[in-house]
């Protein structure tokens, strides 16, 4: 999809703040640092629309961004990050929960992992969570320009072995930096929400 336009639609903590206009709305879910708004903003080509920051668990909203009219990206707040208060940290959960649990126009889920590590317990957590809810998924395993190219597989294997991947989700490697997954990343989410590109 070619991106020339994107904003800011809507930033809410319940139903009745999020867009109506039922466009198709793919979510992308990850542990607080994983790279989720630096894969966002690679993805719309933007340096900072979705706003970055070195502080774990800045998002505390579930943020929807208009991607050309057709579709919304729904950035939703990083889990499993222990400095907020317990109180906020539930809110936060049911929050999340109710968006996946609710939302009849969430066509897809992209899960965030750091391909350096193995997926810690949060994340099968949320892997779990999410196959529950009979969501598609697609794993991005983030920061792919910190490792050597001969421990790609590897990591992948890792990740694929850790969180138990189905075998109709799929697992993309991905760098905001070098911006590599950016096109298989797209195509992914073309084919979940079933848009055809115009042909010339």
């Amino acid at each position: 999809m070619k991106v020339n336009n994107v904003s800011l639609a809507a930033v809410g903590v319940k139903m009745s703040q999020y867009p109506t206009d039922e466009k198709p709305e793919i979510a992308f879910a990850g542990k607080s640092n994983v790279g989720k708004s630096t894969l966002i903003n690679a993805m719309i080509g933007r340096k900072a629309l979705a706003r970055t920051s070195s502080q774990p668990g800045k998002t505390r909203t579930i943020n929807f961004y208009d991607v050309e009219n057709i579709l919304y990206f729904v950035d939703l707040p990083g889990y499993g990050y222990a400095k907020a208060p317990k109180t906020e940290i539930e809110r936060w959960g049911k929050m999340i929960e109710e968006y996946l649990n609710k939302r009849q126009t969430l066509k897809g889920i992209v899960m965030l992992v750091d391909i350096r590590h193995e997926p810690g317990e949060n994340d099968k957590i949320m892997y779990n969570w999410l196959k529950h809810y009979n969501y598609d998924i697609i794993v991005a395993a983030t920061k792919l320009d910190k490792i050597k190219r001969s421990q790609i597989q590897k990591q992948l294997s890792i990740v694929k072995k850790e969180l138990n991947l189905a075998p109709e989700d799929k697992l993309i490697p991905f760098s905001g930096e070098t911006k590599a997954g950016v096109d298989e990343l797209w195509e992914a989410l073309e084919n979940l929400i079933g848009y055809e590109p115009e042909t010339k």
